[in-house]
């Protein structure tokens, strides 16, 4: 069917330049395994996962069957005061692969309501231990934590502080980010060693302005990937954990794009051998097939959060939040079938041993070409950092995505990065194809 077939008048793309769109309109109708088919029958190789979210790969049939099935069998039911058998099911594999005590799961849609949702929760833990004067948060700048006020409010994307910023929480600080440019362009498979302790400012000035007792949390991405897969310095996400424990500070993993395997570990958690007090994930968790989304909590603060009510009605809420469709029963059913094509394909360790084929792949190929100015790879996904064009920002990025994408390879722009996050089906020769194709892209860019 030819895109000229369709309407195209009434959908507002998101995160799409919507002008550029129209007048080059890129419309997948099919996909298989690593490919989609394009309006006009051409394949593209998904070297994204369909933004991190298709680890198994397209049209798994096992995942396809679960869903046909629990539509014949139970569509939907709500999630106030009844609850679905599906729903516990996936709560059950979850709370499995995380680490330790991380047992708790609150089920919601999304990246950005799991955001939301684990602040929520942070501010009713600390009301229930009758602490509920802590409520600063403290997020990280170039962090992406969704598009809900409370995710955009801990986030620091200057694009949403720019728009928003009249309307985001008012009680909210941010660490500095975590990359050096100079000392750390290229990173590969490894974790950066800093000269400086980068949250020595966490210690010495954004918790003494706030106090440490007003403080609920801290959230971080443990890789950030939305703003171009920046991998954290050595030790930081332990020395994080310590602090946070140090002042009763709750920590915060956004995993959405970390988790389920995407550096050959079920979370980065794991990877780090750093465990939160919640985890937040979504995306690869049906495979992208299905919205589902939620935030994995510690004993520890369900317990607080059962015994502040111990002595109210057992008819009362404990805990006044959730979402219409918290814990949908098709989505639950393709979690569960997901999560079982994970572990028989040992799909998390593919993804682990693939990693470092993409990492060789990207320093070989792009490392010297022109305006190459970085190179970061981690797990089952890399960067390539572009010098912007003077008064242009994230142009260079763009026209280097445009032309792969007419040569039948799907990378991220994200500002002036190109990443590649393949589903974890991959093959070395299509992981050289994808980056043969960046790299000839990157060249005539120049």
């Amino acid at each position: 069917m030819a895109y000229n077939d369709l309407r195209m008048d009434n959908q507002w793309l998101p995160f799409t330049p919507n002008r550029s769109f129209a007048k080059d309109p890129r419309i997948f109708v099919a996909a298989d395994g690593m490919h989609f088919t394009t309006h006009d029958g051409r394949q593209v190789i998904d070297g994204i996962s369909s933004l991190w979210c298709v680890g198994a790969g397209h049209n798994r049939k096992p995942i396809n069957e679960a869903i046909k099935k629990q539509l014949d069998t139970l569509d939907y039911s709500t999630a106030f005061s009844v609850s679905n058998d599906k729903a516990f099911r996936a709560a059950e594999m979850i709370a499995a692969l995380a680490p330790g005590d991380l047992n708790k799961v609150l089920f919601c849609n999304s990246g950005s309501e799991a955001a939301d949702t684990s602040m929520k929760v942070a501010l009713a833990y600390h009301r229930a231990r009758g602490e509920g004067h802590r409520n600063v948060f403290i997020g990280r700048e170039r962090g992406y934590h969704g598009v809900g006020f409370g995710g955009m409010s801990v986030g620091g994307i200057p694009a949403n502080r720019k728009v928003y910023g009249t309307s985001l929480l008012p009680r909210v600080d941010h660490l500095r980010f975590i990359h050096d440019p100079v000392k750390h362009a290229y990173v590969h498979n490894t974790e950066p060693v800093w000269d400086e302790d980068l949250l020595l400012e966490l210690e010495n000035r954004i918790l003494p302005l706030h106090d440490p007792s007003n403080v609920a949390a801290v959230i971080v991405e443990p890789v950030a990937g939305s703003a171009g897969w920046y991998v954290p310095p050595q030790g930081y996400l332990k020395r994080l954990r310590e602090i946070c424990d140090k002042h009763g500070i709750l920590l915060i993993f956004d995993e959405v794009i970390t988790g389920f395997g995407r550096l050959g570990t079920a979370f980065a958690s794991d990877y780090y051998g750093v465990q939160p007090d919640m985890l937040n994930f979504a995306k690869a968790v049906t495979n992208g097939v299905f919205p589902l989304g939620g935030v994995v909590c510690t004993d520890r603060i369900y317990e607080a959060m059962m015994g502040a009510h111990g002595s109210a009605p057992e008819h009362a809420i404990e805990f006044f939040h959730g979402y219409t469709y918290s814990g949908h029963p098709v989505a639950c059913a393709a979690a569960i079938a997901t999560l079982d094509l994970f572990r028989e394909e040992h799909l998390f360790e593919r993804a682990g041993a693939m990693g470092p084929v993409l990492g060789d792949a990207m320093h070989a190929a792009l490392k010297g070409l022109p305006n190459v100015i970085g190179i970061r790879s981690l797990g089952l996904a890399a960067a390539v950092e572009l010098a912007p064009i003077a008064g242009l920002p994230g142009k260079r990025a763009f026209d280097v995505f445009m032309d792969c994408y007419h040569r039948g390879v799907l990378v991220r722009n994200a500002g002036e990065n190109l990443v590649f996050a393949p589903p974890f089906i991959v093959e070395k020769s299509q992981i050289e194809t994808m980056v043969g194709t960046l790299a000839d892209a990157v060249k005539r860019a120049a």
